[in-house]
């Protein structure tokens, strides 16, 4: 499990140095959200959106999931990384969903995924998620089927709303 944490961890590293090079606007977002994954897990979260221009949109959050697993309580912490798609050029309102591609990580799998999003707030995914622990959490190994629904609230139109 160490060695498939240090190949996420340069990962993450590449992709990060490959951002930093780029000019991008750096957005923070909220996200609440349902998973499963071969048991039923709430989802709370944070998430940064970058963006250099509409077509291509990069986020990468940390979240927990929570819930229950052979009838105890269970935490697990949740990394994830996504990129957003969408082809359209010159278009406003009409720009309103995204095609998505990522991949998420706990300590227990790892699970590449795809879906579409909605103006990048409302998101529905689906993938396969991989072991990395046969013991699993609470005895229940987590593999196969996954499926994520997140609502992702930007923290500017919170603190607008909390203005008011």
């Amino acid at each position: 499990m160490k060695k498939q944490s240090r190949y996420i961890f340069v990962l993450f590293l590449v992709c990060l140095g490959v951002w930093s090079k780029a000019q991008f606007t750096t957005h923070k977002m909220l996200h609440a959200g349902y998973v499963y994954q071969n048991q039923s897990f709430g989802e709370l979260g944070g998430r940064l959106l970058f963006l250099e221009n509409d077509d291509m949109i990069y986020r990468v959050g940390a979240a927990a999931l929570m819930g229950s697993a052979n009838g105890e309580f269970a935490i697990m912490p949740k990394v994830q990384g996504d990129i957003l798609l969408n082809f359209e050029r010159g278009v406003d309102f009409y720009h309103a969903y995204y095609f998505l591609g990522g991949i998420e990580a706990t300590n227990k799998y790892f699970a590449p995924k795809a879906g579409v999003t909605l103006f990048g707030i409302i998101d529905l995914t689906g993938g396969y998620a991989f072991p990395m622990d046969k013991k699993g959490i609470n005895g229940k190994e987590l593999k196969g089927l996954n499926i994520n629904f997140t609502v992702n609230v930007p923290v500017v139109l919170l603190s607008e709303l909390l203005k008011k």
